[in-house]
């Protein structure tokens, strides 16, 4: 688990929504300081122009070189600044939920393809258990056939078997094979690489769900909540264009002038000091009427907070069905896991009697098929029961609030 959420490219690409979340709030904290800007500017005249010395029309080639500074700062704006602001911390919030909610699905989607490369492993196991037991079943036969206690229908017979259980060996190394693939996916693994399983059983049959307690929401409702919040401040920031905004500027500027091939023009630094010249002023902006545009984004704001609030409901039900739902196959699996230990044992030992009743002739060879098969169906549904029990359990402590793997 741990490795596929730091190697996931889903992980990743939603690190880096993350990272355009934080982006956008040092942009929105950015608004409120002042703007400053500088400007140079050089021009060359041929021909007929303006003499700035005199103010009239000179037809003689002039070099025109500007300098200017301004800053700007808006004292009001009807809080849009402060509203995009909390808007942007609310999706920053919102982004780190994403990123858990992403990091806990990649761990559970891990879980359960490592759940059904250990079931694959425990069928490979099984098959090549019962090819083994055929091939001396098949030897014992052959010589109680040359005794004359077992014809040769039960040897063929017992030579279907042995080539059903070689069939059953390829197919499940081969299921096995497929679903090692889809876990090395889920991690992000180069698939060149080996990959070993080791499975831990436990005994889970002692917890109860009073076991996990609520550790708090999980990702995906936090992630909800705070798209809720977001929505919400947009909203305000929307209708906050109706307001009148008020912004200060202040500045200066100078020009330096010469006119060329003229020796009397005044020096550089004396026409900076000369020509330069200083503003203040302020910015009274009211909005009349910008074709329903205004309107237009409130009310669509308005929509995307009201949405936002139906999937933040939609997704708290979703999670009290999900948990209840997880809760209930924990539960099951357990009870099923009992239930499936009392049947292995039984089925073992119907197939032992069965097969030594084979071997003194009082059972066909079909017999020992059909208590075979009943066999081997038990102990793969048992492996699955206690695979899904640990799968199940896991779930119950991610709904809730628990971090399923570690950081």
């Amino acid at each position: 688990m741990q490795y596929a959420v730091e190697h996931n490219h889903e992980v990743k690409r939603t690190a880096l929504d993350l990272d355009n979340y934080k982006a956008s709030k040092t942009g929105a904290i950015g608004r409120f300081l002042p703007y400053v800007d500088g400007n140079i500017g050089t021009q060359y005249n041929f021909g007929r122009a303006i003499d700035p010395e005199t103010n009239g029309y000179t037809d003689v080639s002039t070099f025109y070189n500007g300098y200017s500074l301004s800053a700007s700062l808006p004292v009001f704006d009807g809080f849009n600044r402060l509203y995009a602001l909390k808007a942007a911390k609310a999706s920053v919030l919102m982004g780190r939920e994403a990123l858990r909610q992403q990091q806990d699905q990649t761990a559970l989607s891990v879980l359960q393809a490592f759940a059904n490369v250990a079931y694959y492993e425990g069928l490979v196991k099984m098959a090549e258990e019962k090819v083994e037991e055929t091939a001396l079943l098949l030897r014992q036969t052959r010589v109680l056939e040359e005794v004359g206690r077992k014809s040769a229908a039960d040897v063929a017979q017992v030579e279907s078997q042995q080539a059903e259980a070689d069939y059953e060996l390829t197919r499940q190394q081969n299921l096995l094979a497929s679903a090692l693939l889809e876990l090395k996916k889920e991690m992000a693994y180069p698939m060149q690489d080996s990959l070993s399983l080791l499975v831990r059983q436990e005994d889970h049959g002692d917890r109860s769900f009073d076991s996990y307690q609520n550790h708090g929401p999980v990702p995906m409702i936090l992630q909800a909540r705070y798209q809720m919040q977001a929505s919400k401040h947009e909203w305000r920031q929307a209708r906050a264009s109706l307001f009148p905004s008020l912004s200060l500027s202040a500045g200066l500027n100078t020009t330096y002038y010469k006119t060329l091939h003229s020796q009397t023009a005044a020096a550089f630094g004396d026409q900076l000091k000369n020509n330069m010249g200083e503003y203040i002023g302020a910015t009274l902006s009211i909005p009349l009427f910008n074709r329903l545009q205004t309107i237009t984004s409130i009310r669509k704001a308005k929509n995307n907070y009201q949405m936002a609030c139906e999937a933040y409901e939609q997704k708290q039900l979703e999670l009290e069905k999900l948990s209840r739902e997880a809760k209930q196959d924990w539960l099951g699996y357990q009870k099923q896991t009992v239930q499936m230990e009392k049947k292995v044992e039984a089925d073992s030992l119907a197939y032992q009697l069965t097969r030594r009743q084979f071997e003194e002739g009082l059972s066909t060879a079909i017999d020992l098929r059909t208590t075979s098969a009943q066999l081997l169906n038990s102990k793969a549904t048992l492996l699955q029961c206690q695979l899904m029990v640990m799968v199940k359990e896991q779930l119950v402590r991610y709904y809730n609030g628990e971090t399923i793997w570690t950081e």
